[in-house]
């Protein structure tokens, strides 16, 4: 067997463990539109979308790719690609339009129809409850700057649990918690768009008990898996003292609390030049760790760093100074993410052997390509060849002794991109956005074929 530049298994079929599971995912801001419809309330993305230079040419998620209204179509193209899973996210605003308090109850009938059209079509829901569209009014409040917000959150929990979970099996709390708080409180680049560093920990510590009130809310209500979904990175370079610090602000800041009980006391030193961690309260760690079922895992690119005095620190990394990022000699997506199939490899027998115990499934992993529909169809093959190359690196993970239990790609369709709007495509579905035309891109059909035998 050959090993291509990119670090992965380049020929030769492969089988994937017996129940595996395969989907899809998508996040309810991104696709849903219908922003005012039905007793929605705004969210930070409403906001901050409508906020001049914010988001790429100007582009909300108003109507995104209507999934809204054409939720039942969208089922039907699930179940002909054959997915096993959906992925998807509740829309707070949707069922609680003030962050708190009355519960909108056309917001839970959407949901409540969505998981029952799921499983008529043979498909098994997985809900996030938070993909970053925090309630505008919790966030007139504080935030996640609050303590609160937390607490609301929990609340929000269970009331998603009694609506769904005699139907619902696999829940996750947050997705990717790092962008909250980094790319929204630290740097600004993401909603609520607060460029206050210091802000950024307090707001990794409430997002994280956040998703431990959350465990008991789910645990209380008979949850049978529940988990939370980072966003991690293998952080690669030559000088040690620069990719262990990286290391602790992409990774280890989530994964030894949620994990471990503890923050990494190398990233607690580094950050007292912003906090004094007063907004750890006694009794906080052993809530954020408590015992979750699996651990979802978003995985596009490793971070590559070298040591270079007198470089400023980056924006969505505080007190990085001296450390320089980039660089990968590696063919790049249409975001400019270098393509290296083997960090996922590196990423997940790590996960593995540093934190045992925790199944792990790829909640995310896909990639933006420049996508047209000529004569009806969407040849992409850049991402027919990226998600091969990836999906045989988690298959040389499993073959590592990782605990691999599933795959979701990113994403099911086209859709809002955040802050670069609606110009970079991730979908295996191609969305016209002026007609809404669904149109399967040649990397769903091979991924239908990938699901139907179970490998590559």
């Amino acid at each position: 067997m050959t090993t291509s530049a990119t670090g992965s298994s380049d020929t030769g079929p492969l089988t994937f463990p017996e129940g595996f599971l395969w989907g899809a995912a998508t996040a309810a801001y991104q696709i849903e539109g219908a922003a005012a419809d039905d007793g929605r309330g705004p969210s930070i993305w409403d906001t901050f979308s409508r906020t001049p230079g914010k988001v790429r040419a100007g582009h909300t998620g108003d109507v995104a790719c209507d999934h809204y209204h054409r939720r039942s179509d969208d089922v039907r193209l699930m179940r002909d690609l054959g997915l096993a899973a959906y992925r998807f996210s509740v829309s707070w605003p949707r069922i609680q339009p003030d962050g708190s308090g009355p519960v909108n109850p056309r917001g839970l009938d959407f949901y409540d129809r969505l998981v029952d059209e799921l499983h008529e079509a043979g498909v098994t829901p997985i809900v996030t409850l938070y993909h970053w569209d925090l309630p505008q009014s919790l966030e007139d409040r504080g935030g996640w700057i609050a303590r609160d917000t937390a607490e609301r959150f929990a609340d929000y929990a269970a009331i998603m649990h009694a609506r769904l979970g005699d139907r619902v099996e696999t829940w996750t709390t947050l997705n990717e918690p790092w962008c909250s708080a980094f790319l929204g409180y630290g740097s600004g680049i993401h909603a609520p768009g607060r460029a206050e560093p210091e802000l950024a920990f307090t707001a990794v510590h409430h997002l994280l008990l956040g998703h431990g009130l959350a465990v008991g809310a789910l645990r209380a209500g008979g949850a049978a898996k529940v988990g939370i979904t980072l966003n991690l990175a293998p952080v690669i370079g030559d000088d040690p003292v620069a990719v262990s610090l990286v290391d602790g602000l992409q990774n280890r800041i989530f994964l030894d609390p949620v994990l471990r009980g503890e923050y990494p006391a190398d990233v607690v030193e580094r950050a007292r030049r912003f906090t004094d961690w007063s907004f750890v309260e006694d009794g906080d760690l052993e809530t954020i760790s408590r015992p979750i079922d699996l651990l979802g895992v978003n995985y596009y690119t490793p971070q590559t760093v070298a040591a270079r005095p007198g470089e400023p620190a980056s924006p969505v990394f505080p007190g990085s100074e001296g450390i320089a990022f980039g660089g990968a000699d590696a063919p790049k997506t249409a975001m400019g993410w270098a393509i290296q199939p083997f960090g996922l490899t590196d990423l997940l027998v790590r996960l593995s052997r540093d934190y045992p115990g925790t199944p792990l499934v790829i909640t995310e992993n896909g990639a933006a390509f420049d996508d047209e529909v000529k004569d009806g169809a969407v040849h992409d093959p850049d991402r027919v060849s990226y998600l091969d190359a990836h999906l045989r690196a988690a298959h040389a993970a499993i073959e590592q002794g990782a605990d691999l239990r599933g795959y979701m790609v990113w994403s099911l369709m086209d859709n809002f991109e955040w802050a670069e709007g609606y110009g970079k495509r991730f979908g295996v579905v191609h969305v016209d956005y002026t007609t809404q035309r669904r149109t399967p891109k040649d990397s769903a059909l091979w991924y239908r074929d990938v699901i139907r035998r179970n490998g590559l």
